[in-house]
């Protein structure tokens, strides 16, 4: 098969781009793959990317930021999007070019906003995929309307947690449609697994409001105030590193918690610890996790909606939380910085465990839905055959939603009004 993904940007860094090239690469072992980036900024993107994998951007913002089209607002992309902004009447007409004109056997849109584009414009005989890294509770009630229609037109649509993929067969009706949760895999470790003995704690991502992770340098006070050999690095960059810098400063911590900034690999980093943690109030995956997980740490995460309690098992490979719990998060950490034994043992659950996150299962399914798609694309027919269940919750989500989207389009009629 020629498959190619449908990307924001792969010159940036974020989940999914992580997860897109990874998946990219797996699959480029057995078939021809491209990666088409709608936007591009930079000249090679952060990430390695497999040289059997072809990369194609649509706009160059380095050259047309300012081209004319690019400063009309899109028309195809929906404007309750979360990237609208970003748009354009230039990225709606590079897009329908790309898609009218490709020979590829399945397209994988990667964003809501590009699965429209998808849904409603790949030719005929291209099968049709995509991809939700969000959750669809995360979605404002404007989008869903968009999406209830568009994905309608998709063959597959996979997101990325068994719970998400019931809450979409659940809510929005989507007949023909074959919507299963396929996890984010990550590469298998090069790099000897963490042996427990490092007395350091290790945190990753986005340093952003969600990710809480001013609530886990408040937790690892406790730590630090019983174990002053014990460290906290926390890898990433983003909008709330001087807040934690001076969060930081204000407990006394500078010694012991320390801001690393960005590490792309972070298989190096993480072997580097003992023990894994997450904090964030919504985790619709929970990609870092399962990356410590492979090297070898146990994760210590809040149970936030909606995967590290699909990925981590309470007590056995880490520990779970409730949301934005200081004092348990605190004695989550404390237990296993304690207990020599209990993460050595914990350590060797989650090395066990994370293997059903490895490129090899995750591929596998990945190729078993494209086949079944370009099959049934070239039958004529959908991918799904039987009568959806539950029209009667769906039908009621789907009035709710349109009736939350009226309102919130009369009270901005109201606001305008009174400006």
């Amino acid at each position: 098969m020629k498959i190619s993904f449908l990307l924001h940007n792969a010159y940036g860094i974020g989940g999914t781009i992580t997860t897109t090239f990874n998946l990219a690469q797996a699959l480029a072992e057995r078939h021809e793959v491209e990666i088409i980036s709608v936007l591009r900024h930079r000249e090679l993107p952060n990430f390695v990317l497999d040289p059997r994998v072809s990369l194609r951007p649509l706009v160059d913002l380095r050259e047309e930021k300012e081209h004319p089209l690019h400063l009309r607002p899109a028309r195809v992309f929906p404007r309750s999007e979360y990237r609208y902004g970003q748009y354009s009447e230039l990225t709606d007409q590079r897009i329908s070019e790309a898609l009218a004109t490709t020979d590829a056997d399945a397209v994988i849109g990667t964003r809501p906003g590009l699965n429209v584009h998808l849904a409603g414009q790949a030719p005929p005989h291209v099968a049709r995929v995509g991809q939700e890294h969000l959750t669809l509770d995360n979605h404002s009630p404007r989008l869903r309307t968009a999406l209830r229609r568009a994905y309608r037109r998709l063959d597959v649509l996979t997101t990325v947690t068994e719970a998400d993929a019931a809450s979409y067969r659940r809510r929005m009706r989507l007949p023909g449609v074959r919507v299963e949760a396929l996890p984010n895999s990550v590469p298998d470790p090069v790099l000897p697994a963490a042996d427990g003995t490092a007395k350091v704690i290790v945190a990753a991502g986005r340093l952003v409001p969600v990710k809480r992770y001013d609530l886990l340098v408040e937790a690892f006070a406790a730590v630090a105030a019983e174990h002053r050999d014990w460290q906290l690095r926390i890898y990433g960059k983003g909008e709330e590193h001087d807040r934690l810098r001076q969060l930081i400063a204000d407990l006394g911590l500078w010694n012991n918690v320390f801001l690393m900034g960005a590490a792309a690999p972070m298989e190096a980093e993480w072997v580097k610890g003992s023990i894994g943690a997450a904090a964030a109030n919504f985790e619709p995956f929970g990609m870092t996790i399962v990356e410590a997980m492979r090297c070898g740490l146990p994760v210590v995460s809040t149970d936030c909606p909606h995967g590290p309690a699909e990925i981590i098992a309470d007590g056995v490979d880490g520990r779970l939380v409730p949301v934005g719990d200081r004092d348990a998060l605190a004695a989550a950490l404390l237990e296993l910085v304690r207990d020599d034994e209990l993460r050595r043992r914990m350590s060797r659950a989650a090395l066990e465990n994370a293997r059903r996150f490895a490129p090899g299962p995750v591929v596998e399914q990945a190729e078993r839905l494209l086949a079944e798609a370009v099959a049934a694309r070239r039958a004529g027919r959908p991918v799904v055959r039987e009568r959806p269940r539950g029209t009667l919750t769906a039908r009621g989500f789907a009035a709710r939603d349109s009736a939350l989207t009226a309102a919130s389009g009369a009270l901005r009629i109201v606001r305008k009004g009174r400006s």
